[in-house]
């Protein structure tokens, strides 16, 4: 039986430089954890060493290899045993009050499957940058079925103070229902292991909002993110980042893609299409091992999308109105704003 506690789950992989920070917040956490789990992907930089330091306060499970960031994220959510999971990545510096203020936001309406709070940049080193930026504070799609983080390099000149329904969340600070997980999770996949790493957070939302279930962004839920993946950064990125990205973009469409919402972007999904594959061909060769792929997993890929098209529950109109160029989002019922607000009167 769940017991209403939180289980934060981290995948580390070569991870040295951030985890200690990370971990260190979340044992400073204002909330009592159910348990932290940490799978290590096979690490060789010393990030084991470190956890080391923690084994008589985490959960430790070591792949021998790297079996990608999803597949390693399910075999936490499978070891956990609460309410609410709280996927983290390493490079995450949480407030003292995040993961409370989570739950109680969560908390306010059983339709309610995922809770992300507003993720600030930081720097590699874990300093904050001489502006404040915005990291994310949840995910958003556009009709080119990109899918960007709201609010993403932006000054952090005092907005996203609402509460508010958002698209999805960024994996790298989200809590979920466990009873979403399992409503969702197909051939007891929570995050789909074909996508290894990269896009399975933007999967897992869209496949959510078909279901029925809702995102809440909190604005009381802060914390620090070391971003490596940045839209205009992709000439940094490994090759093998960028042909999962490629992959991801085409696996998560198949699976997901209704046939009213691409009638509706078809230019400019086309348009977006050729842009990645002229530049798969002309510039990024590397990246074409993705088609490959992508066809070898066709026929798995077709019998998940039948299940997902199964338990649809959502309208055309609905889900039309989030795939929009500029950010959307919905207010929250204004029983979850004031809940929350005396909530956090109450613990001040």
């Amino acid at each position: 039986m769940h017991n209403g506690l939180v289980s934060v789950t981290i995948v580390t992989y070569n991870s040295g430089r951030f985890i200690k920070r990370c971990l260190e917040s979340v044992l400073a956490q204002r909330y009592t954890l159910k348990e932290i789990i940490v799978v290590d992907n096979g690490s060789t930089d010393g990030t084991l060493d470190i956890l080391d330091q923690f084994t008589d306060r985490i959960r430790l499970v070591t792949n021998e290899e790297n079996v990608g960031f999803a597949a390693a994220q399910n075999q936490c959510i499978h070891m956990s045993n609460a309410e609410w999971i709280l996927t983290l990545n390493p490079d995450v510096l949480l407030m003292p009050n995040f993961i409370q203020s989570l739950v109680d936001a969560g908390n306010r309406d059983p339709q309610i499957g995922t809770v992300c709070g507003k993720l600030m940049a930081m720097m590699a080193t874990f300093d904050l940058p001489e502006k404040s930026m915005v990291d994310s504070t949840g995910i958003y799609f556009n009709p080119m079925l990109r899918h960007l983080d709201r609010g993403s390099q932006d000054v952090d000149n005092g907005h996203y103070l609402n509460f508010e329904y958002v698209f999805g969340a960024t994996a790298a600070a989200a809590l979920y229902r466990r009873e979403m997980i399992d409503d969702i999770s197909i051939y007891n996949e929570f995050f789909d292991a074909d996508f290894f790493v990269y896009r399975e957070d933007a999967d897992v939302a869209w496949r959510a909002q078909l279901y029925g279930w809702k995102t809440l962004y909190t604005p009381h839920a802060r914390g620090y993110h070391v971003r490596t993946v940045l839209p205009g950064n992709r000439r940094s990125l490994s090759p093998a980042i960028n042909m999962h990205s490629v992959k991801n973009r085409f696996l998560m469409r198949v699976k997901n893609m209704t046939p009213d919402l691409y009638l509706r972007n078809f230019i400019p999904i086309t348009f977006r299409d050729i842009v990645v594959v002229g530049c798969c061909l002309l510039q990024e060769r590397s990246s074409l091992k993705a088609f490959w792929l992508l066809a070898k997993k066709w026929k798995s890929v077709r019998a998940k999308r039948k299940i997902i098209m199964a338990n649809r529950k959502v309208s055309d109109e609905y889900l039309a109105n989030w795939f929009q160029f500029q950010p959307v989002s919905q207010p929250a019922p204004k029983t979850v704003r004031v809940a929350a607000r005396v909530k956090e009167a109450r613990s001040s």
